[in-house]
């Protein structure tokens, strides 16, 4: 999974024609920590099709909250540089393929 931070954000996301999904998450995050062994296995799943990125908010917080995050974790999927679905706080990795499904569609 690609590191993003404030430097990169805009390129490998907003400029990105395909599909990227985001993990924003924090290391004082316990569901965050619990979430990205699965996370990982799913950009396995989706090389190729899917570009996997996390963010780590406690660094980047001005750009979390550009991006409307307000909690962690946060898995956004963003689509030719557009946000187009987003699930926060209470999901699991059942949800975030379900999501990938239909944006990949």
């Amino acid at each position: 999974m690609l590191e993003l931070d404030k430097d990169n954000f805009e390129k490998e996301v907003l400029q990105e024609e395909g599909v990227v999904l985001v993990d924003f998450w924090s290391t004082q995050c316990g569901p965050c920590k619990e979430l990205l062994p699965e996370l990982v296995e799913l950009a396995k799943k989706y090389d190729g099709k899917v570009k996997f990125c996390k963010l780590n908010i406690a660094g980047n917080r001005r750009l979390a909250i550009g991006q409307k995050v307000m909690g962690v974790p946060t898995v956004a999927i963003y689509k030719g540089g557009m946000k187009v679905s987003e699930l926060s706080k209470e999901f699991d990795i059942n949800d975030v393929e379900s999501k990938l499904i239909e944006v990949t569609k």
